[in-house]
């Protein structure tokens, strides 16, 4: 099962490019929440094919 980790930017409008986040890894989202939303959430979905 190949999954990824997805972060909605509530600050930005729907729409916008910076609006959501996908990342390929946990550790590659918790990086990016680290520097640009600590307080921010990615959540983990399954990619379906």
């Amino acid at each position: 099962m190949t999954t990824v980790w997805i972060y909605v930017y509530t600050s930005k409008e729907v729409g916008d490019v910076d609006h959501v986040k996908v990342f390929a890894s946990q550790d590659v989202a918790e990086a990016w929440l680290k520097e640009n939303d600590p307080e921010g959430v990615a959540l983990e979905y399954e990619v379906l094919e």
